[in-house]
């Protein structure tokens, strides 16, 4: 089936809620997920959302906490651009209805959180569930919004490009490429649609499942990084992928993050001896950037042989924590933790990217009429390491700066609708093993845990370098051999990221924010740039 719309929106986070809430004001918007509307990696986001709101802050001092976590590689322009247009991002959110904690001694102020890295509290939250708050709202908006068509269970596999459609025809591709649509496998019916757009945003988050222990949800496998690779988008930044301190520690629960607003209020991080250990490793202590505090933990997991360190808030009141943490204290204790009482057993896992489709300052790739948002994208903003609760606000202002752009392209140039041909399968037959799939799914994630995870090695790297090349090649004969599936999609998305990010890692001969290597493990001026990729065709 052929589809056509002013704008394409392929991810429905915060990112693609709102970009398509904006889009529609000025053109017709399809909305496609993957799973149904609003699964997203922006749901599962607790801490909150940071933003100089309180008159003691400055757009200043949110500006150089976030330079210094960072670590030399932020883009000013970027980060001046996201923290001095933040105030009014939330005051959008809010007007959409996304209901913040407020003060309980002064109802009509916002609670204010502290969360590593920042010198002040200007983390706006929704008690421990702030994403799921944020998404709540923007889902009700869009559903009720009229111009809006949301197609849920709709997975992306390819962007449609004119240098795609050149090269398909052996000619030389236009310069500058734009982007024209995609290809997507709608999951229920097993049938691929093309989607025909003037404009296209990639919102589809970032790529957490690549590794074997991730605080991310399973559908965070990648895919718009992986389309806009393949589609010729410039890329930078893929080494520095933010590895959470803490996920919770448990054979039964898996995935869940205990967020940093627990150590801004207090919580002390303590090994296996019952010592707390932080001071080893940096003067702020538990609220040190998320780098520093992985890479300590994971220095005491080697050091003492542990599984695992600890959390503890024990310190505060049993009300205070389940009224303000009630998601986490609630599983903890489905579990049988009572965070009152006991500490909580702690590991790092693979989080954040800080890095994805390189794009400026209005959201827009190398590749015309792409537009990258969000967790996809790298933006500048997020350097060598992301400040916490600095995403969600990243997503909310590019979200607007992305919608204006492409308002403005469809009212200049109204991009034409090109015709695009249906998707051939040509002699693929339906998969006969899919334990295939699953095994070298499990493969990637584990090579790329243990070689390229919080400390790395270039023998490691060069390692897992051998094994994306063959895991790749594999795929490549088994994807254009049998009819593309969900998870085959998955994997060959899971793949291409994996590669971007070992290719990206063995480029920076430095250890910088969140990418550490023995072989090189002080940070040297020489690399104060982007690790910038581009596909040759």
């Amino acid at each position: 089936m052929r589809h056509s719309c002013d704008f394409l929106v392929i991810g429905s986070g915060l990112a693609g809620l709102l970009f398509a809430l904006k889009a529609a004001a000025h053109g017709t918007v399809t909305l496609l997920t993957k799973d149904a509307l609003g699964e997203s990696n922006s749901r599962y986001a607790q801490g909150g959302v940071a933003a100089v709101w309180d008159e003691a802050d400055s757009f200043e001092d949110h500006i150089r906490d976030t330079m210094i976590a960072g670590a030399g590689l932020c883009r000013r322009e970027a980060v001046e651009h996201v923290v001095r247009n933040g105030p009014r991002r939330i005051q959008e959110l809010i007007a959409l209805g996304v209901s913040f904690s407020r003060s309980e001694d002064e109802p009509d102020t916002y609670e204010l959180g502290r969360e590593g890295g920042h010198g002040r509290r200007r983390i706006l939250h929704a008690k421990d569930q702030t994403g799921a708050e944020i998404v709540r709202a923007l889902v009700e908006a869009v559903n009720t919004n009229p111009r809006i068509t949301v197609t849920p269970y709709a997975m992306a596999i390819d962007l449609i490009t004119t240098g795609g459609l050149a090269r398909r025809q052996g000619e030389l591709p236009p310069h500058p490429c734009r982007v024209l649509g995609a290809y997507v496998l709608d999951l229920k019916a097993q049938r691929v649609d093309v989607y025909q757009a003037r404009i296209v945003a990639l919102c589809t988050g970032g790529a957490g499942k690549v590794y074997t222990y991730t605080t991310n949800p399973d559908i965070a496998t990648g895919d718009g990084m992986a389309m806009a690779w393949r589609a010729g988008a410039r890329m930078a930044n893929m080494e520095f992928v933010q590895f959470h301190p803490t996920c919770l520690f448990h054979s039964d629960v898996k995935s869940f993050l205990i967020s940093e607003a627990l150590r801004g209020e207090g919580a002390r991080l303590l090994n296996t001896s019952g010592e707390r250990f932080m001071s080893r490793y940096d003067t702020r202590l538990e609220l040190a950037p998320r780098d520093i505090v992985a890479r300590a933990i994971d220095a005491e997991l080697k050091r003492l042989g542990a599984d695992c360190v600890y959390l503890d808030i024990s310190h505060q009141p049993r009300a205070y924590l389940s009224g303000r943490f009630p998601a986490i204290y609630q599983q903890c204790a489905a579990v049988g933790i009572d965070i009152a009482t006991q500490p909580i057993p702690v590991v790092p896992a693979a989080h954040y990217f800080c890095g994805g489709v390189a794009v400026d300052l209005t959201g827009e790739s190398s590749l015309r009429n792409l537009f990258a948002i969000g967790e996809t994208s790298c933006t500048g903003l997020h350097g060598a390491n992301r400040l916490a609760s600095n995403s969600l606000l990243e997503a909310a202002v590019f979200a607007h700066s992305a919608a204006e752009a492409a308002a403005e392209r469809l009212a200049a140039e109204r991009p034409e609708l090109v015709t695009l041909s249906e998707w051939d399968a040509g002699d693929a037959v339906e998969p006969d093993e899919l334990v295939v799939v699953q095994h070298t799914w499990s493969e990637v994630r584990r090579f790329m845990w243990n070689y390229v995870g919080i400390v790395r090695t270039t023998r490691r790297l060069k390692r897992a370098r051998r094994r994306v090349h063959l895991v790749q090649e594999e795929i490549r004969n088994y994807y254009w051999d049998f009819r593309v599936t969900g998870p085959l999609i998955e994997l060959r998305n899971l793949a291409t990221v994996a590669g971007l990010v070992v290719d990206s890692a063995l480029r920076r001969r430095e250890s910088r924010g969140l990418h550490y290597t023995l072989d090189f493990p002080e940070s040297d001026r020489r690399w104060i740039r982007d690790t910038e990729l581009e596909r040759r065709f």
